[in-house]
């Protein structure tokens, strides 16, 4: 078998690094549309909550892409996973609206306590992204064939049309239109949304049409319901879970000492660290891709992780430890002298957490080539519990402030959830080592 080398890996996984760089520009681009249209306080908070709704509902598909990568391996799979799929993508858009009923609407709100002046205003802007769950799951399924047949410079395309075409519909809405700058937003986001699915889809059709009758694999196990929920299921509950992470943060540093301060700087240190946390999140569908069948190429892929990891926590390093880092909190980001200052300690203590995104991004790859996804429920439910509890015991017992406690939360939650995960992913291994073993 010949080595996998460093550049064919590069090339690999590089669109779909780029594909999450992209995605990261999309909200504060739109927050910006926004917030220079009329009443923008009350239209960026309907905005965010449509928002934050249409994302807790779609994160049963999120998975999709890594499912779609994992299991199709020929037409028969591919009918199978299709049918799942896309059921899906049905219930998540009856689920939005349903929710988009003002009677069903009224009540959420009620639990939400959310302000008077802004509720009419989400619930419309929660109409326009009906479209959201629906056309994210298609595409994401779509975009799993093109990963798995080495077309992720496809993906980028795609991604590089949505974002073309939510900016242009966002300017577009806003000059000629009357609508609210919240609904600005939704219409920009679905539109874009819909565009990248449909470029997907076409891009992808030579790929199913060319699909083999049956693949070794599958004719041993064939793909039926019960293989495609077993093997799911835990994956959307970890999406789930994740999903909580972010809002329930923000309901505990609400609570903490310096609340005001860690609530204006969170969103700055999560932007930051997101954009290395990108590159490593982006690595899990390359390992599932490029992994082999028997783990051929594991070394190669596990050597380029670690190095990734490094270099990827040692850039944010070099911001948080150094003056780079009044450029990025002061200038760019235009925070003040103070809060620049409030958002150092919380950032330097985060410096490790893309790295750690590497090492999980590349076991969940290991575990999702085994089909063994329960493993990661479980780490992301010990992750989740952990935060809650650090978060909770450093503001309650340690008195700490709230960004800081969140930040030594969000790394230690990562921490446990990579080591637990340790086990499992050495017996993926050592099966990998097996199979060479008895190979003639």
């Amino acid at each position: 078998m010949p080595r996998l080398s460093t550049p064919t890996i590069v090339r690999f996984w590089l669109p779909l690094a780029g594909t999450w760089l992209m995605m990261a520009f999309e909200g504060p681009f739109l927050a910006a549309v926004i917030a220079r249209l009329p009443d923008p306080t009350e239209n960026l908070a309907a905005y965010g909550v449509a928002f934050a709704f249409a994302v807790i509902i779609e994160s049963p598909i999120i998975m999709l892409l890594s499912a779609s990568t994992a299991l199709v391996r020929d037409r028969g799979s591919y009918a199978a996973l299709s049918r799942f799929s896309y059921t899906l993508n049905v219930v998540l858009t009856a689920i939005i609206v349903v929710v988009i009923v003002p009677s069903v609407f009224g009540r959420v709100a009620d639990l939400m306590r959310l302000p008077v002046e802004a509720r009419e205003l989400t619930r419309q802007s929660l109409a326009w992204l009906i479209p959201w769950p629906g056309f994210i799951g298609y595409r994401r399924f779509k975009q799993g064939l093109l990963i798995s047949h080495n077309r992720t410079r496809l993906v980028a395309v795609g991604t590089v049309l949505r974002l073309a075409t939510m900016g242009t519909t966002a300017l577009a809405v806003a000059r000629w239109t009357l609508l609210p700058g919240a609904e600005v937003g939704a219409v920009a986001l679905s539109c874009g949304v819909v565009l990248e699915a449909v470029a997907s889809g076409w891009m992808a059709r030579r790929i199913v049409r060319r699909l083999p009758d049956r693949h070794e694999e599958t004719e041993a196990q064939p793909l039926t319901l019960s293989r495609i929920v077993a093997f799911y299921l835990p994956l959307a509950a970890s999406a789930m879970m994740a999903m909580a992470v972010q809002p329930m943060v923000t309901f505990f540093m609400g609570t903490s000492r310096f609340a005001l301060e860690s609530l204006a700087v969170l969103p700055v240190i999560n932007g930051l660290t997101f954009i290395f946390r990108s590159l490593g999140v982006s690595y899990q569908e390359a390992g599932i891709a490029l992994t082999g069948r028997n783990g051929e190429h594991y070394p190669e892929l596990r050597r380029f992780a670690t190095g990734l990891g490094i270099t990827t926590s040692i850039c944010l390093a070099l911001i948080a430890f150094t003056p780079l880092s009044s450029l990025w909190f002061g200038r760019i980001s235009g925070l003040s002298p103070e809060l620049t200052a409030f958002a150092l300690l919380p950032t330097r203590i985060l410096a490790a957490l893309p790295g750690l995104s590497v090492l999980l991004s590349f076991q969940r790859s290991l575990l999702l080539n085994a089909r063994r996804t329960t493993w990661i429920t479980w780490a992301t439910l010990i992750e989740v519990t952990a935060i809650a509890a650090i978060i909770l015991g450093a503001i309650a017992v340690l008195d700490l402030p709230g960004a800081v406690a969140a930040a030594i939360g969000l790394i230690l939650g990562r921490v446990l959830s990579n080591a637990f995960l340790l086990r499992p992913c050495w017996g993926v291994v050592r099966g990998y080592r097996r199979s060479h073993t008895e190979e003639p």
